[in-house]
């Protein structure tokens, strides 16, 4: 049994990262899904969802630390093609993939104490984010 539900989000102009485990957690419960996981996955070549330990420094460097990795200020070769100054977004987007799989136990999820689901916004504009859930129930 598969259930589906669409999170939509909006984002503005600088790097977002969004605390989204209450709004997956709510699908969960409100699916029926009881034991099995349940897919997060952001459908934009720009965004990405990961886990974090949601506190202020650890935004604070997520973000300085794909920053170092991947300059907004270089120029990509994605810029000369699109001339859209927002190729770092896309390989941040990359590197830190569109999605994860969440094992569900007893109709929640199994995340660690310290643990959130985010999405990430790597965009150089603002933009209205879907986040596709799928749960995958055991049978």
């Amino acid at each position: 049994m598969a259930k589906n539900g669409v999170l939509t989000f909006s984002t503005d102009s600088s790097i977002n990262v969004i605390d989204i485990t209450g709004d997956v957690a709510g699908f969960v419960a409100e699916s029926g899904c009881r034991e099995g996981a349940v897919l997060v996955f952001v459908n934009g070549s720009t965004a990405s969802v990961s886990t974090i330990e949601y506190e202020p420094g650890l935004r604070k460097d997520i973000v300085e630390a794909l920053q170092r990795l991947f300059p907004p200020g270089k120029e990509y070769h994605h810029h000369l093609t699109w001339n859209d100054g927002n190729g770092y977004s896309h390989i941040m987007a990359t590197f830190m993939k569109p999605s994860i799989t969440v094992p569900i136990r007893a109709g929640r999820l199994v995340l660690g104490t310290w643990q959130q689901i985010i999405l990430l916004d790597f965009d150089n504009k603002p933009r209205r984010r879907e986040v596709i859930l799928q749960c995958l129930a055991s049978a």
